[in-house]
């Protein structure tokens, strides 16, 4: 049970972004420029990373959230899979596993990351601007999946939720639905819609 007030049919972040919604401006604009945004990274990719950090913190919702959309992104659901199990091993690109292996140490501490894993990400091809990226994203979800499990935020109860969130970020984005979510409270039983 949540420990402040959400709105039931708002499991995870959601619920927590629509209960500030003057902090959440700032934090939809941010993750919607680093997930969307312009990148030599794919969108698929940057959500690897975010389910990677996500899956290490433990947090269940944002995994999950993460893990759905970068399936979706790739085309298929091995890849991030592995990357959680074992992303040294997993079918990634070279440059993709040493990013990974720096958002793995910023999930344990920023002072985790040394010269060597930036040397390692420099030499299989990453710039600056992705190491600087990386960095940024795995903060970000630290943050994230801080903010989802400190606040005891719910999962949801239907099993399609994830599937459903999965294709809304993966089309629409982070950005609010400009009429909001009133249309995902449960009708007859069962939790709604496409446009999760």
């Amino acid at each position: 049970m949540p420990h402040i007030p959400v709105e039931e049919h708002l499991p995870g972040i959601t619920g927590l972004l629509e209960y500030r919604k003057d902090t959440a401006a700032p934090i939809r604009a941010l993750t919607q420029f680093l997930l969307r945004g312009s990148s030599s990274l794919s969108a698929g990719e940057r959500e690897l990373i975010a389910s990677l950090v996500s899956s290490r913190n433990q947090c269940v919702f944002c995994t999950q959230a993460h893990t759905t959309a970068a399936d979706i992104l790739l085309g298929e659901a091995e890849s991030c899979r592995q990357v959680i199990e074992n992303y040294p091993q997993a079918p990634v690109r070279e440059k993709l596993k040493a990013l990974l292996h720096i958002a793995a140490l910023v999930q344990v501490s920023g002072k985790k990351v040394d010269s060597a894993a930036i040397a390692q990400a420099r030499q299989a091809g990453a710039s600056d601007q992705e190491i600087h990226d990386t960095v940024l994203l795995a903060g970000l979800f630290c943050l994230y999946n801080k903010y989802v499990d400190g606040l005891a935020t719910g999962l949801p109860s239907h099993p399609e939720y994830f599937k459903q969130l999965g294709e809304r970020i993966t089309t629409i984005g982070y950005v609010r639905l400009p009429g909001g979510y009133d249309h995902l409270k449960k009708k007859s039983g069962s939790e709604s819609s496409k446009d999760l």
